[in-house]
């Protein structure tokens, strides 16, 4: 007859129902994901209003630069010393294309005087526009001048092969701008043209 093995020992001791699991249940998958989620970007107040002083302390020191005509600072439009001798060029001298705002600010003035005023016969407010317009010709007139002139300056100072293009373009722009509104701002007085 077969006999059935004999049975381990056992250890009475024990208490009877094993420990069963970890004590708690197995998280799902979306429990997991959102515990294990955080923002990328620090989120705090602090953290934001840290950023953004170093923002706006880094934009102040970019601005403090390009007006004062730091080279790192400049847009790729003023880099280059043949740019920077144009600007020095064009800020020594007077322009006619400078006042053309303050020219268009006294016709609209004088617009808006009535219409039956008028001086020998011609109205007033057609008299301040032909006056424009004969101003507007004698800048752009100016404008184009100042082009061939520092285009002619510039290829003797710099040589003609190695002249950038663009250069009495940036001059007659720079030319129509008033003179306190320009960046980077006038490095010369009137008068003290460059080299």
């Amino acid at each position: 007859m077969a006999t059935t093995p004999a049975s381990p020992s056992t250890n009475d001791d024990a208490p009877e129902t094993p420990a069963v699991g970890k004590g708690r249940a197995t998280p799902t998958r979306a429990e997991q994901e959102a515990a294990r989620r955080r923002p990328l970007v620090a989120n705090t107040k602090e953290a934001k209003a840290a950023a953004r002083a170093e923002l706006s302390e880094r934009r102040a020191r970019a601005q403090a630069g390009m007006a004062a005509g730091e080279e790192k600072y400049l847009p790729p439009r003023d880099k280059g010393p043949q740019r920077r001798w144009v600007r020095d060029y064009v800020d020594a001298g007077w322009h006619p294309a400078e006042f053309v705002m303050g020219v268009m600010v006294l016709v609209i003035i004088v617009s808006l005087l009535p219409p039956n005023l008028a001086i020998g016969g011609i109205a007033v407010g057609a008299l301040a526009y032909l006056v424009m317009m004969a101003y507007l010709v004698i800048a752009v007139g100016g404008m184009i001048l100042l082009g061939f002139r520092v285009k002619r300056k510039v290829a003797a100072k710099f040589g003609k092969e190695r002249m950038e293009r663009g250069l009495g373009w940036y001059a007659g722009m720079r030319a129509l701008q008033m003179r306190f509104m320009r960046l980077p701002k006038p490095q010369v007085k009137r008068g003290q043209y460059p080299d």
